[in-house]
């Protein structure tokens, strides 16, 4: 009875464990193939499980290879660059200013730390409608609303957010010592930092970068309070068809899709386990 109890057990678990696999799955991989279909689906009719009728139509149409109004979808290619443009340059702005904060942060006992710490990180600590708002108000004051070093600001001030974070956790992650044993043999601050500090930090400062474009590259809120009019990123553009066109918004959300899993594959790459462990 014992034995028959027990492998009703077993059973039970292993059963439990089969659909609480197939829920995480259907949850992971079901929405991402209903874009999927849908980027691909000329005609998807209620109550019809399936697309009645397939092709590249929007594909085509939102990469610029045809011109067609019949479909109600553009091409997406300016809003593609730009937000590239932006990201770029979010990301070098971001990180020239994120390597030193981070180095000093966690290198070095600064009064008030823990505060600047927090200031890097206001960004994100409270809800981006109200920032967003009263920043609308300044930029529009010295003539940055509606523009993009406006967007590209914005998208710094919530890039640093990551930037900072990780950075810092890289740094403070490199033994000390190491650093000593340079100096000790009468290598100067900033040779160690370069010679030493930097290549031991180049996977968390990689990863960092990474977080940090794809911030920019998915940015919505801050693009839409202080681009529009006339700002339109990616994001902006599948914002703006996600109401009309299930096909065409369904393109674009795959197109942002893809670049934040390759980048996430490279940071599961690179991103080490000391450095998540001084994130904390």
């Amino acid at each position: 009875m014992r034995k028959i109890l027990m492998i009703n057990k077993k059973l039970f678990i292993v059963t439990l464990e089969i659909i609480l696999l197939l829920f995480s799955l259907l949850l992971i991989f079901g929405p991402m193939t209903s874009l999927a279909l849908w980027s691909i689906a000329d005609k998807w009719f209620w109550p019809n499980l399936l697309p009645q009728s397939i092709g590249l139509d929007y594909w085509r149409q939102a990469l610029g290879v045809q011109k067609s109004l019949a479909i109600g979808a553009v091409s997406i290619i300016p809003a593609f660059f730009l937000s590239l443009m932006i990201a770029v340059i979010t990301v070098i702005t971001a990180m020239s200013i994120a390597i030193p904060a981070g180095y000093a942060l966690a290198k070095y006992k600064i009064p008030f730390g823990m505060f600047i710490f927090f200031l890097f990180l206001m960004p994100n600590a409270f809800p981006q409608q109200p920032i967003f708002v009263n920043l609308l108000d300044i930029f529009t004051k010295i003539g940055l609303a509606g523009t993009i070093p406006g967007v590209i600001i914005v998208h710094i001030l919530v890039g640093l957010v990551f930037g900072v974070w990780i950075t810092s956790a890289t740094f403070r992650s490199i033994p000390p010592q190491l650093e000593e044993a340079a100096r000790s043999v009468g290598a100067s601050g900033i040779r160690t930092f370069f010679r030493i500090t930097l290549p031991l930090a180049a996977p968390g400062l990689l990863a960092s970068s990474v977080f940090v474009f794809i911030t920019s590259l998915d940015e919505f809120t801050g693009t839409f309070f202080i681009g529009l009019p006339f700002v339109i990123t990616l994001p902006m553009t599948l914002y703006s068809s996600s109401g009309y066109n299930m096909q065409f918004a369904s393109v674009i959300a795959i197109i942002l899709l893809l670049p934040s899993m390759l980048f996430m594959m490279l940071i599961q790459k690179v991103l080490k386990a000391e450095y998540v462990g001084g994130m904390g």
